[in-house]
């Protein structure tokens, strides 16, 4: 089933072309990885969908609805949730007062009283592996579990698409394979996920499709042993020399 579907989105910004007519669907309960060099376009979709920058062309339908010209507050009310590319937990707020915050904004924030968004947050942290740093605050957490907090934030909107914008950059091997199995922990927990990551050892080993982008064009799209294994790709990420050389068509 369809549950996300981009139809022919564009973004210019001025003179600047980010975004061309790109199309394509994610399926319910599916991991779909989002790639390509710096400048593809990768964060700028995520934003247009996440409603928090306005497309050019095109439009988007969640569950068979447009949600263009909608704003960030509403398309979260929805059912979609997203991550930054920065991390930026609330730093005065400890760490399940900033997850209580997701829970309050997101899918059914308007109708949880605060002790339900407490009960929602510490079932998030639970699950994310942060329980244990409940009253810590947001500021004294390191990378790794920065990361986890912005995904569990995002989490406790009780989203139906989750869109992870390099969540797994800056983490070392052991801390990447953690992350992709918390991934897909999440994905069996019944939340459709959009991942853009740079990690191509991630992307192989938590996605069920892969996108490619290239100078804000679709270029390619499949399985992740078809397309990570594809001169085109190849030649997108290390140049047409390195492609030659490699002897990949």
């Amino acid at each position: 089933m369809k549950i996300l579907e981009v139809i022919g989105v564009s973004k210019h910004f001025g003179s600047l072309t980010a975004l061309q007519d790109v199309s394509f669907t994610l399926r319910r309960g599916e991991i779909l990885g989002l790639i390509g060099p710096n400048g593809a376009g990768k964060t700028t979709l995520v934003n247009l969908i996440a409603g928090t920058t306005p497309y050019s062309a095109g439009d988007i339908h969640f569950l068979g609805k447009s949600i263009r010209g909608l704003k960030p507050h509403q398309i979260g009310r929805l059912g979609i949730s997203r991550t930054p590319q920065i991390v930026k937990p609330i730093t005065d707020m400890t760490t399940l007062e900033n997850v209580m915050v997701g829970a309050l904004f997101g899918k059914k924030g308007k109708k949880r009283t605060v002790r339900a968004a407490r009960r929602k947050a510490e079932q998030t942290l639970e699950l994310l592996g942060l329980a244990a740093k409940s009253n810590v605050p947001g500021e004294s957490l390191n990378v790794q579990e920065r990361k986890r907090l912005e995904r569990a934030k995002a989490l406790a909107m009780l989203p139906t698409v989750l869109l992870l914008d390099e969540v797994l950059a800056g983490l070392n091997p052991a801390e990447i394979d953690e992350g992709v199995d918390l991934i897909k922990k999440v994905r069996d927990a019944g939340v459709t996920i959009l991942v853009v990551e740079h990690v191509m050892r991630a992307i192989a080993n938590v996605s069920d499709r892969v996108i490619v982008l290239q100078h804000g064009e679709k270029i390619m799209e499949g399985k992740p042993e078809e397309v990570l294994n594809h001169g085109k790709v190849i030649e997108a990420y290390l140049g047409k020399r390195y492609r030659a050389l490699a002897g990949n068509g």
